[in-house]
């Protein structure tokens, strides 16, 4: 709801409930600060929220952090693209099954 009416946020009663860790504070104080008004701060914070309750609250404050501890600019673009980035998984092989072994136990009667 407050994403759509972000000029509710500087007045929700719950305000404090809006940061689930101390790095979401931190991004919304950051956003405070390059932004020139208030409102477009709350906007931006309200975008990353909702990504954050949206996609992964973990993911979106590794992003976060990221962010604050870098040199680029804190925006919703920016955290989206951090947690779209491909991990790379590991490789795994899989040797093929012998199933010769197994033939032959049948024909010994083994099972």
């Amino acid at each position: 709801m407050l994403v759509r009416k972000p000029g509710a946020f500087a007045h929700y009663r719950y305000k404090a409930d809006l940061f689930p860790s101390h790095t979401f504070r931190m991004a919304y104080d950051e956003l405070k600060r390059v932004h020139s008004s208030s409102l477009a701060a709350d906007k931006q914070y309200l975008r990353v929220l909702h990504l954050a309750a949206k996609e992964s609250e973990a993911a979106v404050s590794a992003a976060l952090s990221q962010l604050l501890n870098s040199t680029q600019p804190l925006t919703l673009v920016s955290v989206k693209t951090l947690i779209n980035q491909e991990i790379e998984e590991p490789s795994v092989q899989v040797r093929a099954v012998d199933l010769s072994v197994y033939n032959s136990l049948l024909h010994q009667g083994a099972l």
